[in-house]
């Protein structure tokens, strides 16, 4: 389902991926593993279509993805693709409810549409009761869920995650990997994973190392 092709990246004179070719099917977890700086994060921020290599592919549900820019990349990025990061990102002035329904009013669905969604997904998260708190009412690990949540709003066809739980303690850790789990055995849900979290690389479908800009 995601296809990338001899993905290269360079910062001035630094190169961060050096000729990097990934495969991701669709219902699978893959982890990405390494060292600081082995160009994790970069590569999923191509894949993602946040940053744009300087040679190589990136190919999405049959979409070349390089060939998009402007608002045609953010509506195609708005529909397809959810994001995790370590810190959730929330937007404090706006309850968990609102939070995740943000992505998907910017695509355009309607206020009855999407708050029934998220009430789904906050059911399904076991924080219904927290729909109406702001993200200072909730803790950590709830906090991150609603940062899932929001992620996957719009049914993306995958979630890229960077370090989702970095910011956790072991239980809410654990707890959040499940879910995962969860997702892809009910929902057929795709991810991508960077993670330095042995328990949550053990648990993917797949494994990959980076070393110095390749995947080795």
């Amino acid at each position: 389902m995601l296809k990338a092709t001899g993905i290269k990246k360079s910062y001035g004179n630094l190169p961060i991926l050096k000729g990097v070719d990934f495969e991701v099917n669709k219902g699978e977890i893959v982890s990405i593993i390494g060292a600081s700086g082995a160009g994790k994060s970069t590569l999923l921020h191509i894949l993602g279509t946040l940053d744009k290599p300087d040679q190589g592919t990136v190919e999405l549900k049959g979409t070349k993805v390089n060939g998009l820019s402007g608002e045609l990349l953010s509506i195609f990025r708005n529909q397809n693709i959810g994001f995790v990061f370590q810190f959730h990102h929330l937007l404090p002035e706006f309850t968990a409810l609102e939070n995740i329904c943000i992505p998907a009013f910017i695509a355009k669905k309607s206020k009855k549409e999407a708050e029934a969604r998220a009430l789904e997904l906050l059911d399904l998260l076991g924080l219904k009761d927290r729909a109406d708190h702001k993200p200072s009412q909730l803790s950590g690990g709830e906090q991150q869920r609603i940062a899932v949540a929001r992620a996957l709003i719009n049914n993306p066809a995958i979630i890229l995650a960077d370090e989702p739980s970095g910011n956790l303690d072991s239980a809410n850790a654990d707890a959040l990997h499940q879910f995962f789990i969860t997702l892809r055995d009910s929902f057929n849900q795709t991810f991508v994973i960077v993670t330095h979290n042995e328990s949550l690389a053990r648990i993917s479908d797949r494994v990959v190392t980076m070393k110095d800009g390749l995947i080795i």
